[in-house]
């Protein structure tokens, strides 16, 4: 069975877990804070109770966001750090898929419509589908208004999943099925060991945030740190 680290912190609560052969072992942060100062930690422990090497994992999955951009950064220097250190590709998933991977555990149906608090009175958002042959993304993560994102929505009858607590218009309410649901590493990883298994694993530097308002990726400084950083991690 492919073994795949994942890491997600693009929201207040940050996870970290790993699929193996002998199950899934999980971590759990709250508090944005404690991103940076925790997630390693959780990771070593993580391994530890998994009975593994970082080196081996096959690779490492993350939430590559949409989402809180110091969350992602983090994610992104951390796993570019433990990838170049143990030499393993990486895979992004985005943060609103995971979030729909986990409400189709959660409830019965095939259309979900994502959204997450961006804050200045905006969301992230996006549609996907699922059927035998896997997801489909019918819109892309975009940065709205929640009463455009809502009036945006194509689906016939998709099940809204919300995260950060977001609270719906009562004629929404009304119109739709909807499930409080956050990204996790749980699913991230699921979903990442699939793309990995497709062929989708990217070099170590290609770790990069999906950030909607505005796409910056890692600085050559960051990139130095990570890799000094790297043996620490990967040992």
């Amino acid at each position: 069975m492919t073994r795949i680290l994942a890491i997600e912190t693009s929201t207040e609560v940050a996870t970290a877990a790993i699929l193996a052969d002998g199950g899934l072992f999980v971590r759990e942060l709250s508090g944005v804070q404690t991103h940076s100062q925790g997630i390693l930690p959780a990771i070593q422990a993580l391994l530890v109770e998994a009975g593994v090497r970082l080196q081996d994992c096959d690779a490492i999955a993350f939430g590559c966001g949409p989402g809180a951009f110091t969350g992602i950064r983090t994610a992104c220097g951390i796993v570019q750090g433990l990838a170049y250190g143990a030499d393993l590709p990486v895979v992004p998933v985005v943060s609103l898929l995971a979030m729909a991977e986990a409400a189709r555990e959660e409830v019965t149906g095939n259309e979900y419509v994502c959204i997450l608090d961006a804050r200045m009175n905006e969301v992230y958002w996006a549609q996907y589908c699922y059927d035998e042959t896997g997801w489909a993304e019918v819109s892309a993560p975009a940065l709205a208004r929640l009463d455009a994102a809502l009036a945006a929505i194509t689906l016939e009858n998709p099940l809204l999943v919300l995260g950060n607590g977001l609270v719906l218009p009562e004629a929404v309410q009304a119109r739709y099925r909807s499930l409080p649901c956050m990204p996790h590493a749980k699913q991230v990883g699921i979903l990442g060991r699939l793309d990995f298994a497709a062929g989708h694993g990217l070099p170590a530097d290609q770790a990069q945030p999906l950030y909607l308002r505005n796409k910056i990726a890692l600085t050559t400084a960051e990139r130095e740190q990570v890799k000094l950083q790297a043996g620490k991690a990967a040992g």
